[in-house]
Order: structure tokens, then sequence, then C-alpha cells
């Protein structure tokens, strides 16, 4: 296919801090939690927990969502957007009191994520903060029946805090088991997964089901990348010119703290390539993360590893939920160093304890490439860490050259400012043809309702079995692997 190209050298890693860890620029605050606005319950909390600085992204982040009002909070994979949001939600939620349990129930707060992995990650943070203050967290996953859904949900129908990936919320609407009239916020993480067509339809059903029209209930919007189209959901359900933007300084940038190298290679020597890789990396220096494109490379890498005696796990989307559960967390515990995956693992998770990445099949997309290479040099990390990759096809030598420009000029990755700013460049426009008051905005969603077959009783808006039907054909043109439960 044309002449070979040499390997290009490897991007080094600088001598500079992570951006995520980077003091703010001086403001006149202390740098601390309380300045921020975080009261002093969760101020102890963290401190048991023993985080006590703000990182950049938080100091920015945590006392605009306090003041309330939607956003949307984009920032580098691993600079701490979790505890960005989680701290302004759960002091909102401890000003305002319980309404008390109901059936079916109705929490006051959502967080909604595109993997039970995720969702069980962030359901162990909030969790581990509202004990110490009172609140009560519940996550709702996929994959376990609606048997199970049903046992949850009754075990604890007051929870403040509704944790939950959208294919099992969805359904537990349905079936009316879970009502969201009351929500005060709803986040959606990682959006740009789940506002891709294998998520679409069912985030569309929550949002229309939410009282986002309802000047008291702040959505926020978190991710490092977002897809292309967002506004065209956004504005279905609110006014874009009521949103504010929050954004860091290293957004799609690749961390400098990170050395990425590539490897130009055939694709029948990639395996041994791979086994020498683990071999030097050894069991003494970290864990490692290694990418494939899809779930049966996956495994077949594990029979390879498994013929080399290399203990391992693997983590794929077409896993059955009963062998998927608690696999990232086993890895995370230290009680395996390597574990083979899709991109399911690459959106969010923490790897604090990883040290290596290994491309094995080159992303398809700078996005994917930027989410992977946000595994290693995350807060809470002990080394910066490095990322090699397998470069086989001319295609991806094309995204080589695009990655080597942007860091060596230090600059945003191709294509993705675009999406940041486009869903709010007619905000201005829209705000005039958007500026009606909330209840004729009521009355265009009964209408949209009742053209479903959907009712609006006094327990709020109660869909059919159906689903609601998908945005335009083409709305977001990046898939992820990842399952629908």
């Amino acid at each position: 296919q044309g002449a070979p190209m040499e390997t290009p050298p490897p991007l080094e890693r600088s001598q500079e801090q992570a951006p995520a860890l980077r003091p703010p620029r001086a403001t006149g605050r202390d740098g601390s939690f309380q300045a921020l606005g975080v009261g002093p319950a969760l101020v102890s909390a963290l401190q048991s927990l023993s985080i006590t600085q703000p990182t950049a992204v938080q100091c920015r982040a945590i006392p605009a969502l306090l003041r309330g009002g939607n956003a949307l909070c984009a920032a580098e994979t691993g600079s701490g957007k979790t505890l960005a949001y989680l701290l302004p939600l759960f002091q909102k939620l401890l000003s305002r009191p319980s309404l008390g349990p109901t059936w079916p129930p109705s929490p006051r707060s959502l967080v909604l994520l595109p993997s039970r992995e995720l969702a069980e990650q962030v359901r162990t943070v909030a969790s581990s903060l509202g004990r110490s203050v009172g609140l009560r967290v519940r996550e709702i996953g996929g994959g376990r029946g609606m048997a199970s859904v049903k046992n949850q949900l009754r075990s604890d129908p007051d929870a403040d805090l509704l944790v939950s990936t959208p294919g099992a919320l969805c359904k537990a609407l349905r079936k009316r088991m879970v009502r969201l009239e009351r929500l005060y916020c709803l986040v959606l993480d990682e959006a740009d997964t789940l506002l891709d067509p294998t998520f679409l339809d069912l985030v569309e059903e929550v949002l229309m089901q939410a009282p986002i029209w309802d000047t008291k209930t702040q959505l926020v919007i978190v991710g490092a990348t977002f897809p292309e189209g967002l506004g065209q959901l956004l504005s279905k359900v609110t006014s874009l010119g009521h949103f504010t933007t929050l954004t860091s300084q290293s957004l799609h940038h690749l961390l400098p703290h990170v050395q990425q190298k590539f490897i130009r290679i055939k694709g029948s020597d990639k395996a041994s390539e791979l086994l020498q890789l683990i071999k030097d990396q050894g069991p003494s220096n970290g864990a490692l993360l290694i990418f494939c494109n899809n779930a049966s490379t996956v495994n077949w890498l594990g029979y390879i590893l498994d013929d080399h005696k290399i203990k391992h796990l693997r983590l794929q989307g077409q896993m059955p939920a009963a062998m998927r559960a608690g696999i990232f967390n086993t890895f995370q515990k230290g009680q395996s160093d390597v574990l083979i995956c899709t991109d399911l693992a690459s959106r969010g998770l923490d790897t604090s304890r990883v040290e290596l990445v290994i491309n094995y099949d080159f992303p398809s997309t700078l996005q994917d490439y930027l989410h992977r290479v946000g595994r290693v040099g995350r807060v809470g990390s002990k080394v910066p860490g490095t990322v090699v990759s397998f470069v086989t096809h001319r295609w991806d030598v094309d995204l080589v050259r695009k990655i080597e420009t942007a860091a060596r000029r230090r600059t945003s990755l191709p294509g993705m400012e675009s999406a940041i700013k486009e869903p709010f460049r007619t905000a201005g426009a829209q705000k005039g043809r958007e500026g009606e008051d909330i209840a004729s905005r009521e009355r265009a969603l009964k209408q949209w309702f009742s053209a479903r077959g959907t009712q609006r009783s006094s327990r709020g808006y109660i869909n059919s079995s159906r689903y609601l039907p998908s945005f335009t054909t083409g709305y977001i043109k990046h898939i992820s692997e990842v399952s629908t439960n």
C-alpha cells in the first residue's frame, strides 16, 4: 500500500505539572473548598477521604454550579469532574428539606452515565460523601432484571440521588417504578457517549420526562469531548440562552506530562510486540491497559495471553451482565495488573493506578485517542504514565500526523473546538424564538407526549412502552462500543 512510513519519534513528556493539578490563577481566594462555597459538613466529609485541595476544574466549576442555572462543563480527562458536579449537587440538596418517601420513588437529583461500571464508580464516590452528611444514594443498572431494579428502589424509596444508566432508567420509567418530577438537578456525565446513537433515544426519553423547563431544575452536561449537534438535543428541552459554558485551559489538548510513542508495525507482528511490552513492563511497574477496537479482538488477545500464562482480565460490551459485574472493580483493587478492553473502559473510569496504555488497535477517531490517553497521568496517579500505539494502517498514519502536529504546536486536536461552541453559537438568535414562558413550554411538551400515546398524570409524564423517535439521521457521527444496559 505504498512506501512504508518510518516510526514517528515519541512525544516526550514535559516537566510541567499535570494541567489538572496546576493551581488556579490568583483570585484572592485561599484555594480551599470552603472558599469555593462548599459547606462545612461536606468539607469535613472530603477531609475524611483525604481530599483537601480542589483541582483547577473544581475551582472553576463549583462556584458557577452553586449559583444555579444550566451548565456545560468541559474539561480534560482525569481532572476531577465528578466531584466538580457532585459537591454543588449535594450542597443544594442539604439546603432544601427532604420531601419524604413516595411510591413510585421520586429522587431529588439524577446522574445519568453510559455504563454500569461508571455508574458503580460514581455511586461509590457519592455514597462515601453522602453517608457523612445524611444524604442517601441509590444506583440502578441494567442487566440484572427489572425485579432486581424494583427491589432496589423499594429498599430505599426516599433516596436523594439516583445514579443510573439510560437503559435501566427508561425501563423503570415505563413500568412506573420511578418518577422524575421532583428533580432539582440532572447531570449527563460522559456526554459524548450518552449522545451517540446507542443511547440517543433513551436520553431523549429521560429529558422529556424530567422537569427541565422548570427554572428550579438544573441541567449539567459534563464531558471531555462533545458530539456534533448537541444543541439540537438541548434546544428541545430548554433555552440555549440559559446555559453557562465552563471549559478548562487544557481542554482537547494532549497531556504534556504523558509520554506518547507510536510504533509502525505490521498487523501480523502486533501480538509478539505486545508480549514483549508486557514482559518489559514487569509486575512491579504498575497496571497496564490494552485497548482494542472490538470485542472479538479482546477475546482473541485474551487467548494469547492465556497461552503465555499472563494473568489478565477482559472487559467488553458484549459480555453478559453477570460476567461484566465486578471486573473493573477487581482491576482497580490490584488483583490483576493487565486489562484488555474496548473503549468501554476509556470513558470516565478511575484508572489512577495505570502506568502504561497500549493501543493494540489504533483508535478510529481523535476523540477516542484523547480519552484513551487520559487513562494515565490523572488526578491521583503516582506517575505520569506512558502511551504506546501500534500504527498499522495508512488511515492510522493520518491521525498520528494530526496528533503529532497538535502536540508540538501545543494546540487542541483538530475538529473538537467546534463541538463545544456549536450548541451556543446561535443562542442569541434562539433566545428570541425560545423566549416563551414555562406555561407555553409545558403546553408544547403536553402536545408532544399526546401525539405519542403518552399521558400526564399528577405523578408526571408517563411514557408508553414505545421508544421515542430518534433525532435526525446521522445526528452524531461517533459511535462507541458500549452496552445499552
